[in-house]
């Protein structure tokens, strides 16, 4: 079976770049820097069903994601969470967040309605995250 992205996140999100492992999903929540780690692997729900190599993979890309994202926004916190409750299939969050935030200190999820970006701030925010795309893996 080959891996297709569930619906809802494909709706959510905007697809930044793919790394070896994980598509990298920018949410579409303009209150928050809010990436996506997905495997690009099927029928994966948590993260213990990874095989170790996967598991290793996947550390490398979400540490590089939760470095990159705190250097280029300047956060106060990154929060890194996998819920899965209403999309089953893996997927985790890297969300940057400030004390200046909607949300702050509390968790983003259920704190606001999402504020969909503009296609002008789409544009800026894509252009900042443009050196995810050059990002090289052992």
């Amino acid at each position: 079976m080959s891996f297709k992205l569930d619906a809802r996140l494909a709706a959510d999100t905007i697809e930044v770049t793919e790394w070896p492992l994980c598509k990298v999903l920018l949410m579409n929540d303009a209150n928050y820097p809010w990436l996506i780690l997905v495997p690009v692997l099927s029928n994966i729900r948590e993260l213990y069903e990874l095989s170790t190599e996967q598991r290793q993979q996947f550390n490398k890309e979400s540490d590089h994601l939760g470095q990159s994202l705190m250097d280029l926004f300047s956060g106060t916190k990154l929060n890194v969470a996998a819920l899965g409750n209403v999309v089953s299939q893996l997927h985790i969050h890297h969300v940057v967040r400030f004390k200046t935030d909607v949300a702050w200190p509390s968790p983003v999820w259920g704190a606001r309605p999402p504020k969909p970006y503009t296609n002008e701030a789409l544009e800026v925010c894509l252009a900042r995250l443009g050196p995810l795309k050059n990002a090289s893996f052992c």
